[in-house]
């Protein structure tokens, strides 16, 4: 299997995980998650780097250096971002790799207002609902195509 380069971005407010609204996003931390996913990665002989921000322009820095660094693929949990970036969606239409979206919580059993993402209409797939879980599906998908 050759390396593939992954780039997982976390939205705002996932830094709290493990704190905020357990009951909605779980009892991990964000550091968990990641250690996990850095775990997956090794295990199947990707390059991953995982990044979070509070600042969308921070977000759509990392997408456009994707675009030009060889990530293969990014898998993104916009968090409220998806309801509200039309910018994050930009940036993200001009990266030509896989993107695969998720949220912790199934954002259809929501509040309304979360029922739309406009990432989604970029997105190669989409993982709502399964928690911590999936992160690693989403990374399964492209793996398996190897």
């Amino acid at each position: 299997m050759s390396a593939h380069k992954v780039l997982v971005l976390h939205g705002p407010n996932l830094n709290l995980l493990g704190m905020r609204q357990p009951e909605i996003y779980g009892h991990e931390t964000l550091d968990d998650i990641n250690n996990r996913l850095y775990e997956k990665a090794e295990a199947n002989g990707w390059e991953i780097a995982c990044r979070q921000s509070n600042h969308e322009g921070e977000l759509i820095d990392a997408i456009q250096a994707a675009r030009l660094d060889g990530t293969d693929l990014i898998v993104i949990n916009p968090a409220a971002y998806s309801h509200t970036s039309v910018a994050i969606l930009d940036a993200l239409n001009v990266y030509e790799g896989r993107v695969i979206e998720v949220h912790l919580s199934n954002i259809h059993k929501r509040e309304m207002f979360r029922h739309h993402s406009y990432i989604s209409r970029r997105a190669d797939g989409v993982i709502a609902g399964l928690g911590s879980q999936g992160y690693y599906a989403a990374l399964d998908a492209p793996i398996a195509t190897d």
